[in-house]
């Protein structure tokens, strides 16, 4: 069977860093941060006080006033950032064939922040108060089908849940449903809006975050021998995918192609990686199998990069697994340094960064790296970016579960 190439034709996003491309791809390039104080409840008592929080997003510049009510907030982000991508790709939907185009979307929480007051309610005024739209609401999979039913889209429709790999493995399920013919265009990524008392409150008891309350900016330092934790952030992330052909038919602008795709597990603990990083190894060979690309051809990788004490160093360990020698040659960054972790929404945003990249021939660097720890000893570009021409290149997503993807991105 022959597969067809996939095209990356639309991006769209909602981030502590904007909400269009452009800005959002200037503030990562001049290595500014979105993190800050947490602004949207009390933080008193929170060993972590610091989050990517969206202040400015308004769901009305998108979509009806009363429609906006039904819907959480993750899966607004993820619709904002849908019709952002959509308009971004030149595509007259109303002409597209609606039984060949789908959507994928993944998250790793869901409606947090819907579960939370209903349940409130619950308690303070009883059963007949919780509302009928709290399961719609919260529902993982009410980000995909509320951008299916703004667009009258009856393709594939699904949802991936697998924390922090989530939008890595929906973009990939989608490259997938291209490739082998079974959709024409598919719109795919992740969205997550856990920034809230629950969410931070869990986060904080598995003592993951970071307490760099002092000094938000510099909170999020993935690779530096002083990291603490990573930090909580909310967002969305998504790109528009068209069979190549019938993109360049229509004269569409293409930033990358999207080459390859890889998803294995640790098998081995729920939160912590594996120290070696076996599954993240064979993750990015499969990428690198299924693109037809040799370790030696990549240029640079988006890193998962966490911030956190295991991750840092698993990643590093595995990168060096599939590269050899090569690894010392390759750029890496962590676009965690400037938003914080995403979590469901970290794989879409980072494989935006990495098209970017791509297209711009410019590598964001990785903020705060002011000491690297001596186990990380690649080029994880500190600080400042880096202008270089790229051929190839691999986002990382890993999830608590031993969940792994990756994903691999060419030059147009």
């Amino acid at each position: 069977m022959t597969r067809r190439r996939v095209a990356i034709t639309g991006l769209g996003l909602v981030t502590a860093l904007g909400e269009s491309v452009d800005e959002f791809w200037s503030n990562i390039i001049a290595g500014k941060s979105g993190i800050k104080l947490i602004e949207g409840f009390d933080v008193t008592g929170y060993p972590s006080k610091i989050g990517g929080e969206i202040c400015s997003f308004d769901p009305n510049n998108y979509i009806d006033k009363r429609e906006a009510k039904r819907i959480d907030r993750f899966a607004l982000f993820a619709l904002a950032s849908a019709i952002s991508a959509v308009k971004d790709s030149g595509l007259d939907m109303k002409a597209v064939d609606p039984d060949r185009c789908g959507v994928i979307v993944g998250s790793g929480i869901g409606g947090l922040g819907e579960l939370e007051k209903e349940h409130i309610k619950l308690l303070e005024r009883g059963p007949d108060r919780v509302s009928p739209f709290c399961v719609p609401k919260l529902m993982v999979n009410a980000a995909s089908a509320n951008i299916s039913i703004y667009y009258s889209l009856r393709g594939s429709n699904t949802a991936v849940v697998t924390a922090c790999a989530s939008a890595a493995h929906a973009i990939g399920d989608a490259f997938n449903h291209i490739q082998s013919g079974g959709a024409d265009v598919m719109i795919a990524g992740g969205s997550e809006a856990a920034l809230t008392r629950l969410g931070l409150a869990s986060f904080c008891a598995l003592k993951a975050l970071s307490t760099r309350n002092d000094a938000p900016e510099k909170a999020s330092r993935p690779f530096d021998k002083d990291r603490d934790g990573f930090v909580l952030a909310e967002g969305a992330g998504i790109v528009v995918l068209e069979d190549y052909d019938l993109a360049c038919k229509r004269g569409a602008h293409i930033y990358a192609e999207l080459l390859g795709y890889g998803l294995t597990a640790d098998g081995s603990h729920i939160t912590a990686p594996d120290p070696e990083g076996r599954g993240a190894c064979i993750a990015m060979q499969q990428a690198l199998e299924t693109g037809g690309i040799t370790p030696e051809q990549v240029d640079y990788i988006n890193a998962h990069g966490t911030s956190t004490q295991l991750n840092d160093i698993s990643e590093t360990n595995a990168i060096k697994k599939v590269f050899g020698d090569h690894a010392y040659k390759l750029a890496i960054s962590s676009t965690k340094s400037h938003l914080g972790h995403t979590l469901g929404a970290s794989g879409g945003l980072e494989l935006i960064v990495t098209s970017l990249a791509v297209h711009h021939g410019a590598i964001p660097p990785t903020i705060n790296l002011e000491e690297p720890d001596p186990l990380c000893d690649l080029d994880y570009v500190p600080k400042v970016a880096r202008e270089k021409p790229l051929k190839y290149a691999l986002s990382n997503s890993f999830g608590f579960g031993g969940h792994n993807a990756c994903l691999l991105v060419g030059k147009v």
